[in-house]
């Protein structure tokens, strides 16, 4: 089973106990931001991933869309599919024509990626660190660490528009690795069933099937 190279990355890394005194500037932004996605049904994203190690000479850029409502996703990004509907998770592997079945936990590193939009209440320090322009328009910097030193994350960087929205975010770990995420196209409230977030073997001929519950 090939790992997954995606958004659950960061998701994965970042579930972490505890609290901590915060920056009130900053957390005034975070929960505008966190009270706007959940406010939405679903929400839909393109975006690019890019890996970036400086030392290494590494860098990497992939692109992948989301679709996202509440706790269920669908996730595709580098010839793999990640489908979760709040219960299991399937993860389609394009090359080998394969999909892994496992449960899905909230506590585990199958956290749906909507977390980016919660993750700092809980076991993160946030700061506000400035006002600057991405792409031309205004975003609010917020950096957060997490309280856990023993994580491989020792830093995420988010970048909010004035209208709450996410703009990109980037994911500094301990071996040199960043990962920044840019959302390219953003759609509030597409039309999503229980079939968008379900996968259906029969529009995969062939597919071997691997059970992991």
């Amino acid at each position: 089973m090939k790992k997954s190279f995606s958004l659950l990355l960061l998701t994965a890394s970042l579930a972490l106990p505890a609290a901590a005194q915060q920056d009130p500037k900053a957390g005034k932004i975070l929960d505008q931001m966190s009270a706007k996605y959940q406010a939405m049904n679903a929400y839909q994203a393109t975006f690019t991933q890019t890996l970036e190690n400086p030392s290494a000479k590494v860098k990497q850029n992939i692109n992948g869309d989301i679709v996202v409502s509440g706790q269920k996703f669908r996730l595709r990004i580098s010839g793999q599919e990640v489908i979760n509907d709040g219960k299991t998770t399937w993860t389609y592997l394009k090359n080998e024509n394969e999909v892994n079945v496992s449960d899905s936990d909230p506590d585990s590193q199958e956290m749906s990626p909507s977390q980016i939009y919660t993750m700092y209440k809980k076991g993160y320090k946030y700061t506000y660190v400035q006002q600057a322009k991405e792409g031309g328009e205004p975003v609010d910097v917020i950096e957060l660490a997490p309280e856990n030193r023993q994580n491989d994350v020792f830093k995420v960087r988010l970048k909010v528009r004035k209208d709450g929205s996410v703009k990109s975010w980037q994911m500094f770990k301990k071996n040199g690795n960043q990962y920044t995420f840019n959302i390219k196209k953003f759609q509030a409230n597409p039309p999503v069933n229980a079939a968008t977030f379900a996968f259906d073997k029969a529009k995969y001929k062939g597919v071997k099937v691997v059970d992991l519950r």
